[in-house]
């Protein structure tokens, strides 16, 4: 009569789950090959912290730029003073209405990234710039016109405050400008399709904080 023959012993894993798969482990947010972002990384990323920084100090700087002048107003006896030419407040209002609009076509910029229209992106991302371009030649004609009548830096308190609050927001406007030209000539070629867009907002960032700073020179300049 032969042995009787035993079934093979069952495996260890079988004996604990009756059969069943066992369930993954958990998944700690580890660095191994499965470990991939569905989607945008959340949160600020460097470039953009160092934007917020920059427009932070940037403000500061105009802050500061207003108080001065707001202290020298107060001890002269004339505002402006006798004899200096009198500022563009119509042109320059519209010039203002223009330089409003260009933060509207960005908005419009960016939703038409987030709908995925890159045709529409890159028509809004152009109409911005050539706003910026339109509001820089406007004010550029208009202080030319203000130094042939002789407001210069070298005519008194008056140029001098002028020329260094409008100036230096000029210069602003052409910094922005300029990463703006080439930011929509980027994404004219394709980039920040994916979800590495950190550069193309922090420029977003930066032209409405610098559209937002002009409101208020125009009024302390120009209508106080």
């Amino acid at each position: 009569m032969s042995p009787a023959v035993q079934a093979p012993p069952r495996p260890p894993a079988e004996r604990r789950t009756n059969g069943r798969i066992p369930p993954a482990p958990p998944d700690f947010g580890g660095w191994g090959d499965d470990d991939r972002e569905p989607g945008p990384r959340r949160g600020l990323d460097n470039l953009r912290l160092a934007v917020l920084f920059l427009m932070g100090a940037e403000a500061m700087f105009f802050t500061a730029l207003i108080s001065a002048l707001m202290i020298i107003r107060i001890g002269m006896a004339a505002w402006p003073p006798p004899l200096e030419p009198r500022l563009p407040i119509a042109v320059t209002g519209v010039n203002t209405l223009v330089l409003l609009a260009s933060s509207v076509t960005l908005a419009a910029a960016s939703r038409a990234r987030r709908r995925g229209d890159h045709a529409r992106h890159v028509r809004w991302l152009r109409a911005t710039a050539a706003l910026g371009v339109l509001f820089l030649a406007v004010q550029g004609y208009e202080w030319i016109r203000l130094i042939g009548y002789g407001l210069t830096l070298a005519s008194g308190v008056y140029g001098t405050t002028f020329f260094a609050l409008i100036g230096f927001h000029g210069l602003h406007v052409l910094a922005a400008l300029v990463w703006l030209l080439v930011t929509t000539a980027l994404v004219a070629r394709g980039r920040f399709r994916d979800a590495r867009v950190a550069p193309l907002q922090a420029c977003v960032m930066f032209w409405h904080f610098v559209v937002g700073v002009w409101p208020v020179l125009y009024v302390t300049v120009y209508l106080l």
